[in-house]
């Protein structure tokens, strides 16, 4: 999180917050009155609609357009006190609060970034960049290597003949060498099993321990 947090209080101008941010490149600021505690929050997307730019006129659908809603947009157009203005009550998380559950906080409130608070008091920011950040901070995951990585890869090439071979014979990996055993139905299915084992990169040698054990079964015309 960002712990060197900017914020603005429920009386400042709006022109005075919308610099604060424009000079410090953030999209949101948390609010706290005279004593610290969070109240709101000030956000770009509250400032979208507003006679300056043209746009406090924007139109919703009638039928989500009750009185109430004209109203409240007719102050976040034209108010100049931020306490008119913000988002309020607003979303907050404690130091605690893992990265999964504030990702899922802000899938689920569609929202950028989110005040973390000890006390209802600001002690930093948590954006989306945050969450993008430790993505790229974290340790690459441990690649398979050695001989459980050629064990991997045999197995995985003998599930895709199945339909061949029949059950998969016995497979294990010592030093990069292939150990093949267990039973097999012909010489046939036993050259292809050898053939697909040697076939994996990586391994220094296959060792053919299997044994033909022809099919038995009624004789038909």
């Amino acid at each position: 999180m960002t712990t060197d947090v900017v914020s603005v209080m429920p009386g400042h101008s709006i022109r005075h917050a919308t610099q604060i941010m424009l000079d410090h490149d953030v999209s949101g600021l948390p609010v706290v009155d005279g004593d610290g505690l969070l109240v709101g929050v000030l956000t770009e997307g509250d400032l979208m609609r507003r006679s300056e730019i043209g746009t406090d006129e924007l139109r919703v659908s009638p039928d989500k357009d009750p009185s109430a809603a004209k109203e409240r947009r007719y102050v976040q157009g034209h108010a100049w006190c931020v306490q008119d203005v913000m988002t309020a009550p607003v979303t907050s998380i404690g130091e605690e609060e893992t990265l999964a559950a504030t990702a899922a906080i802000f899938l689920a409130k569609k929202i950028k970034r989110v005040p973390v608070v000890r006390d209802r008091r600001v002690v930093g920011i948590v954006s989306r960049r945050d969450l993008l950040r430790a993505v790229t901070d974290a340790p690459p995951a441990e690649y398979i290597v050695g001989d459980n990585r050629i064990l991997i890869s045999v197995l995985a090439r003998l599930r895709e003949v199945d339909d061949l071979i029949g059950d998969l014979p016995e497979v294990t990996v010592h030093h990069g060498v292939i150990h093949l055993s267990g039973d097999v139905r012909s010489q046939a299915v036993r050259d292809t099993i050898r053939v697909i084992a040697e076939g994996v990169r990586g391994s220094s040698g296959v060792e053919d321990n299997m044994t033909i054990v022809p099919v038995t079964g009624p004789i038909t015309d």
